[in-house]
């Protein structure tokens, strides 16, 4: 029940990767499939009052995401609006297992696996917010190169500059 939804090109995404989480990743993706399509912070929401362990770690790397979406928004110079943010993949892959050694009757071992997991969360702004603040960066930069045009046409009046004439060759005698 993942939804695809088209991403504008100037909309910012975000991920983070946690590795080597020490639980079995089928507990984990019982976790990670409540929040899956979610907005951001009704995700939070879900995490912090499932009864799962799994919870704790998949909220951990979600505010990872969301702190490195705001942070990849920042580099950009765009503003983010962190509530626009939802959870576009997330899925958990197994990660390498522990092999352990269990004492057993008559002086022999059984082998057992410690499973661990790989949790990737990815957030990305939805495609009508990315869409509307494009819209309004670009009314900025209009709204500033007006003003810019403006301030040069003040500074060739007050130093009485007009464009330069281009030079006519001299006449050969």
């Amino acid at each position: 029940m993942a939804t695809n939804v088209a991403l504008a090109p100037s909309a910012i995404e975000a991920q983070a990767l946690a590795r080597h989480v020490r639980m079995s990743p089928q507990k984990v993706r019982l976790v990670v499939d409540l929040i899956r399509g979610h907005r951001a912070e009704e995700a939070l929401q879900i995490l912090r009052y499932t009864k799962k362990r799994a919870a704790r770690d998949i909220e951990k790397v979600l505010r990872s995401a969301i702190a490195n979406a705001e942070r990849k928004a920042e580099d950009a110079g765009a503003s983010l609006d962190v509530d626009e943010l939802y959870v576009s993949r997330c899925f958990v892959n197994e990660g390498s297992r522990w092999k352990r050694l269990r004492p057993a009757p008559m002086g022999r071992a059984f082998r057992y696996q410690r499973r661990t997991a790989h949790i990737l969360v990815a957030v990305a702004e939805h495609h009508v917010a990315a869409s509307e603040r494009h819209a309004a960066a670009v009314a900025e930069a209009a709204a500033e190169k007006g003003v810019r045009g403006a301030v040069k046409k003040a500074r060739k009046a007050l130093t009485g500059r007009t464009k330069q004439q281009p030079r006519k060759p001299k006449a050969k005698e």
